[in-house]
Parts: C-alpha cells; sequence; structure tokens
C-alpha cells in the first residue's frame, strides 16, 4: 500500500499544497462536518482543523459552527504558504534538492521493468522533456507526475482549505503564518531511503481510476468527520516504512504540538489548518497532547 501513500499524502498531510500542478466529481455525502477541535486555556483558544488540500470543484465544506471559530480567530497558521501568484518561491525550493545527486541512473532503470510503459506515458503527458526526468532525484520525479493524476481527477489547488481560508484571513486584515517553509517540506521527501523514493515514483503513475477511487474514499471520510477511517488507511499505507512514517508524521507532529504548547503561552484565538492525517490516529497532534494532558475538546 505504500505505493498509494503520495496521493494520500498529498490530499490529506499538508503536501499537497506543494504540487505545482493542480474537477473529481463531488461523489459523496453532502452535509459535510470536518473534524474541528479546539484546545485552550484561560486566556488561549487554538482551534486545530483537519484539511483536504486538493478539492473538486464548488465543494461544499464550510459550516456555521467552523465559520464561528474563523471568525472568532485572529491569525491563521498553516503547513506551509505556497504563493499561488508567484510561484518562484516554491520552484526555486524544489530545485534545490531535486537536482543534487550526481551520475543517477536513467528514471526507467530505477523502477521494475513491468512499470516502465506506465512512466514513459505518464513522462511524456506531464510536457516534461524526458532528459529532465533522468536528473531528478526519485521523489522529485515523483511530485512532478503526481500533478497528471491531479489534473485528470480535476482537482484543483485552489479550491482546497488552506487556500480558501488564506484568501479569507487575508482579506480581513488577519495575519497568516506557517509550521513550516516549502524547502522543509520538500526536504522530508529528499531525505528518505531510495527504495521509498521509488514507491512513491510508481504509485504516482498507477492508472488514475484507481487514484480517483482512493480520493474519493478519503474525501467521504474526512467530509463526515470519520478521523478513524483517515487513521485505519494511513496505519494501513505505512505499515511497511516506518522510516517514511516517522519523517512525514510522527517526528512533524511531535514539532507542531511543541509550537501549539508554546502559544499557549501568549493570550488570544488562534486557527490551525493542517492535512487531516496529522490530526487522527494515537500519534496525532490531538493526542500528543491529551497524553501531556492539555484540554482539547472536539467541537464539530
Amino acid at each position: 500500500m505504500l505505493k498509494s501513500f503520495l496521493r494520500r499524502a498529498a490530499a490529506a498531510l499538508g503536501l499537497g499544497a506543494l504540487l505545482v500542478g493542480t474537477p473529481v466529481a463531488a461523489r459523496v455525502p453532502h452535509a459535510a462536518r470536518p473534524a474541528l477541535w479546539e484546545v485552550s486555556d484561560a486566556d488561549t483558544t487554538i482551534y486545530l482543523f483537519g484539511t483536504i488540500h486538493l478539492l473538486p470543484e464548488k465543494f461544499q465544506w464550510r459550516t456555521a459552527k467552523f465559520d464561528e471559530a474563523v471568525q472568532g480567530s485572529q491569525q491563521l497558521v498553516v503547513e506551509t504558504i505556497v504563493d499561488d501568484k508567484d510561484p518562484t518561491k516554491i520552484m526555486s525550493a524544489l530545485a534545490s534538492l531535486a537536482f543534487n545527486t550526481p551520475n543517477l541512473p536513467p528514471l526507467a532503470e530505477r523502477v521494475a521493468p513491468k512499470v516502465r510503459p506506465a512512466l514513459e506515458a505518464a513522462v511524456k503527458k506531464s510536457g516534461f522533456p524526458p532528459q529532465a526526468f533522468d536528473r531528478m532525484e526519485t521523489w522529485a520525479a515523483a511530485f512532478v507526475l503526481l500533478g497528471n493524476q491531479y489534473r485528470d481527477m480535476n482537482l484543483k489547488g485552489d479550491e482546497g482549505v488552506e487556500t480558501v481560508l488564506r484568501h479569507n484571513f487575508a482579506s480581513a486584515g488577519k495575519p497568516i503564518g506557517e509550521l513550516e517553509t516549502n524547502l522543509q517540506q520538500f526536504s522530508f521527501f529528499d531525505r528518505l531511503p531510495e527504495k521509498a523514493q521509488v514507491a512513491l515514483l510508481e504509485g504516482a503513475v498507477d492508472d488514475s481510476k484507481t487514484a480517483d477511487a482512493e480520493f474519493t474514499a478519503m474525501l467521504k471520510a474526512w467530509s463526515v468527520g470519520n478521523v478513524g477511517a483517515i487513521a485505519r488507511t494511513f496505519d494501513r499505507d505505512l505499515e511497511s516504512s516506518p522510516e517514511l512514517a516517522q519523517a512525514l508524521i510522527h517526528r512533524r507532529n511531535a514539532n507542531w504540538k511543541t509550537w501549539i504548547e508554546q502559544r499557549l503561552t501568549e493570550p488570544g484565538a488562534v486557527m490551525i489548518a493542517v492535512g487531516a492525517g496529522h490530526l487522527a490516529g494515537d500519534d496525532s497532534v490531538i493526542a500528543l497532547l491529551k497524553r501531556d494532558g492539555y484540554r482539547v475538546r472536539r467541537v464539530q
């Protein structure tokens, strides 16, 4: 199941914001109520909202309870800020890591022979020259090629939760912060062992019907606030790769828990919007906060 992980990570771990490529029909129940938590003390309230980073066009996910939390928050904090008007920053971050390994074998030689026809078709469809892929590290090629799948599924980054919220807060003159830089997010993949990178690449060239079905299931679980289903999916995907789980989930969750602890020492109200996968399961940010004795309440 590791091959499926990158697709889910892009949707529900925050990493979809990094996809330069940018609608799946919304075949899920309506009256959506994605999970929303609140951690607070005497003078501070922090809302924790699990997001989907790429959404179908006109998908309705907001509720009165959520909008009340937005109105009451003085700041928005997201995983990373991607400037949708100027992609130079994110492209520079990608390029600074993607081409650092000399004398790489051609990309086709890094995957199993049975995968090579699909890889060749995906490279051609991407519009990038094949020679560029041969120079890329494997994780970077996976990221670029995954854009094909999301375009086929008609998912749009500008419909994603973070993009919408950033526009809301910016329009209201409220500050927006980030937990990680673009470069830091790419570096998580850059440090992965090659075996894990190859699995991600093979998943990025799977047929779109598989990707469509996986995303629809994830969207359904998210839209009704079924954090148990989200946690089970990621546990299954990552059971064969503890290094991937450590790099992309556990270490980051621990860092963000520390950030929240520090923010609780300042008065005011903040909304943190991060991928839903980080707020689901036994090692989630929510679980870590509860384990340390903080008062965490689910409000939706």
